[in-house]
């Protein structure tokens, strides 16, 4: 599309995480990075949440005390708008909202620093899904099922059979077909075409999770489920390859009436 809403992430010294209306959605490694993502199917018509974090810790872990290093700790994050025509250049671009964080060599600070705050998008988004799904009342309950059926995806995906993932994201398809303007069948084509490809060329090798492996953080106001392991990666992911690059799958499922959607 001509216009194309982007979320950039910069962080220096320092994992950096971003929350669009409490749904995390983009973050940088241990020691920072750059990354940018469109972010449209997170956005809402009206009031949008942007929440900055630094260092977060893994869902219900202890952090210590830490000491920024060598050049201190910094992380910005801007919500885009590029002109027609430019959607990658942020030099032309409107900000239309901005947080930034940042700590000098040698002060001491307790994760997770946050900075939120809340922005008028002058664009109109749908009402998705995810908007209208119950809470999560016992993340603990949920977990057997929402981890059988994640390793169900991996086991599947390690077989180089696309369709369960395609089958369990139906909703998740339908609804970027309307965030993007793209047909539904398209998106669905391109995923399963880019799939069947890691696995001809045996880029495909993924980590097959224990059931117990699968954690799960509530997001989206505790609609969602955000499918991590220990350390707070996607659980669904390939093993690193030679050169220490690897593929992930983020997986934010919602439970309706017993079976897991993968929403976003």
């Amino acid at each position: 599309m001509e216009r194309l809403l982007l979320l950039r992430l910069r962080a220096i010294g320092c994992a950096a995480e971003v929350r669009l209306n409490d749904i995390p959605v983009a973050r940088t490694p241990a020691t920072g990075g750059s990354l940018s993502v469109p972010v449209h199917e997170y956005l809402l018509s009206g009031t949008n949440h942007l929440a900055l974090l630094l260092d977060p810790p893994p869902q219900g872990a202890a952090i210590a005390p830490r000491l920024a290093g060598p050049g201190g700790l910094a992380a910005q994050a801007r919500l885009l708008l590029p002109r027609i025509g430019h959607v990658g250049s942020e030099l032309s671009a409107r900000t239309l909202a901005e947080l930034s964080l940042a700590l000098p060599e040698g002060e001491i600070y307790q994760p997770p620093l946050a900075a939120q705050r809340s922005t008028e998008l002058p664009i109109s988004f749908p009402r998705w899904r995810w908007l209208d799904l119950p809470p999560v009342v016992d993340v603990a309950a949920a977990q057997p099922l929402v981890a059988s059926f994640v390793q169900g995806l991996a086991i599947a995906l390690a077989k180089g059979d696309p369709e369960p993932f395609i089958q369990g994201a139906r909703l998740r398809f339908e609804e970027l077909a309307v965030a993007y303007q793209k047909p539904v069948t398209e998106l669905a084509s391109r995923w399963r075409a880019r799939i069947q490809m890691l696995f001809a060329t045996k880029s495909l090798r993924m980590v097959l999770p224990a059931l117990a492996d699968v954690q799960l953080r509530p997001c989206a106001g505790g609609r969602l489920l955000d499918c991590v392991d220990a350390s707070g990666q996607p659980i669904l992911r390939t093993e690193p390859a030679p050169d220490g690059s690897r593929h992930a799958w983020p997986l934010r499922v919602g439970v309706i009436e017993g079976h897991c959607h993968v929403m976003r």
